[in-house]
């Protein structure tokens, strides 16, 4: 075998809780992340020495400041492998959107290339490389499809699969700096302390991916949250917008993903989320609805 397509699929956190500034400038969080079937297309190839990528159609680097690239860079490293690969990757997944698909890149790069080169690193192995290059990475170097993640991103205990639920994804057509936003959010709890008051009340509940659709009808507004929709929707009202419309359209629930800025809006049925669709896409630069990725 001398090359391998694979996909990396997006994620949305149904739930994200900032638990704390760590002594070296990251953040612990709590997060139930669910992989969805959105993808970016991977092609990996082996050659002989260096590492080649390129990036049709979109204005990506193509080189180390690329996380695929990085991926790559790191695993040959690791390995002591002499031989190169070229790296042709198809993007799907919007760019600084808060849908992951960076982290999912390095993280199907890591898994690509263990299969291509025939490694055989177990996920252990790959999941500890891949969190040198991003928190969020790890997550994605997992067999399911949904996750409890804990800890600086690096902690993975594996949920049930989500059931039963289709998702409406709303971007309204900017990126968002991950790094803009955690530096920001001590300045936006600290004037406003009920953000965080509801932690009394909900304690370590997490909303489960098999639960979804049954928690999000009930009227608590303790679920679904993310600490960090505070922050991007405060310099950008069009988030809370946004909410409003998926709701209005018969979303169970609609939340922020990530830092931003893209919003989700949860459905029962396939139908409903596509007649939400529709109407989205008529109003917002980019909508797409999905479902839970395959197990």
């Amino acid at each position: 075998m001398t090359e391998i397509a694979v996909k990396a699929p997006a994620k949305i956190n149904l739930t994200l809780k900032v638990c704390g500034l760590r002594d070296d400038g990251l953040h612990n969080i709590k997060s139930v992340m669910q992989k969805i079937n959105l993808t970016d297309e991977i092609l990996l190839r082996k050659t002989k020495q260096h590492i080649r990528l390129s990036c049709p159609g979109s204005d990506l680097p193509e080189d180390e400041g690329n996380i695929a690239f990085k991926a790559a860079l790191t695993f040959l490293k690791y390995s002591g492998l002499k031989n190169g690969v070229e790296i042709k990757l198809h993007k799907g997944i919007p760019t600084a959107a808060g849908l992951g698909g960076g982290s999912s890149d390095a993280a199907t790069v890591l898994m690509g290339l263990n299969k291509l080169f025939k490694t055989n690193y177990s996920p252990a192995v790959l999941r500890k490389l891949g969190a040198e290059l991003g928190s969020d990475v790890p997550f994605f170097i997992t067999a399911g499809g949904s996750a409890l993640v804990t800890g600086t991103g690096t902690t993975i205990d594996e949920l049930p699969a989500a059931q039963d639920a289709w998702f409406v994804l709303v971007n309204p057509g900017f990126s968002v700096s991950t790094k803009w936003v955690y530096d920001n959010f001590r300045l936006t709890t600290a004037h406003k302390p009920d953000i965080l008051s509801r932690y009394s009340k909900s304690g370590d509940r997490i909303l489960l991916p098999e639960d979804i659709t049954r928690l999000m009808r009930r009227a608590d507004t303790d679920f679904p949250f993310n600490d960090l929709e505070a922050v991007t929707a405060e310099s950008y009202p069009i988030i809370k917008d946004i909410k409003g419309k998926l709701l209005k359209l018969k979303a169970s629930a609609a939340l922020m993903s990530g830092s931003g800025p893209t919003v989700f809006g949860i459905f029962a049925h396939q139908q409903a989320a596509e007649n939400c669709s529709k109407v989205c896409q008529a109003i917002y630069p980019w909508v797409i609805s999905c479902a839970a990725w395959p197990v």
